[in-house]
C-alpha cells in the first residue's frame, strides 16, 4: 500500500555520543545535511550555526536522484521552528517571509546515558494544506533518506575529527 498522506515519517537509532555533542553537530547545518551524497539535500556552504527559533539557512535540493518530482535542482530557504538544547531541532521548508511549504524536518534526542543517545530523524506533513496534499505525491521524502541522515550523523558524532 502506498504511503500517501502519511502525516509523519520517522526513523530512530542509537548513536554512541552524548546528546550535547550530537546537538552541537545538528545546529551546524553544513555538517549534517548532506544526506546521501547525491546532492539531494545539501546545506549552503556558508550556513551559520543555528542559535534560535527563526534562524534560517539555505538548502540546495535535487529531486532527480529520487525521480519523484520533476523539479530538478533548486534552492530552498529553511526556518528553524524548534530549538531545544540537547533535545530537539526542527525546521520548516520555506522561509516564514516566503510562504512556507508546511512540511517540517526534525531530530529528537533522548539520552540513554552519558555516552549514547537515541536519535529520531523525522519529517512531518501535518501542517501541509489539504488542497496541496491532493495534488502532491506525499510523502516526498523516503524513509531511506531519513535513515541515511542518521547514518551520516552517527559518522560525524563518532569521528574524532568532527
Amino acid at each position: 500500500m502506498a504511503e500517501a498522506h502519511v502525516d509523519r515519517m520517522s526513523v530512530t537509532r542509537r548513536i554512541d555520543a552524548s546528546a550535547a555533542h550530537i546537538f552541537e553537530l545538528l545546529t551546524s547545518p553544513q555538517g549534517h545535511v548532506d544526506i546521501d551524497g547525491s546532492g539531494m539535500l545539501v546545506a549552503a556552504a556558508d550556513a551559520e550555526r543555528l542559535r534560535a527559533v527563526g534562524d534560517t539557512f539555505d538548502m540546495h535540493m535535487d529531486r532527480e536522484p529520487l525521480g519523484d518530482l520533476p523539479l530538478g535542482r533548486y534552492t530552498v530557504r529553511n526556518t528553524v521552528t524548534i530549538l531545544e538544547p540537547d533535545t530537539e531541532l526542527a525546521w520548516t521548508v520555506g522561509a516564514v517571509d516566503r510562504s512556507p511549504i508546511g512540511h517540517v524536518y526534525g531530530y529528537r534526542l533522548e539520552p540513554i546515558d552519558e555516552t549514547a543517545t537515541e536519535v529520531t530523524s523525522y519529517c512531518d506533513w501535518s501542517a501541509v494544506p489539504e488542497r496541496w496534499r491532493e495534488r502532491m505525491p506525499w510523502p516526498v521524502v523516503p524513509r531511506e533518506m531519513l535513515a541515511a541522515s542518521l547514518d551520516n550523523l552517527a559518522r560525524l558524532a563518532t569521528d574524532p575529527r568532527s
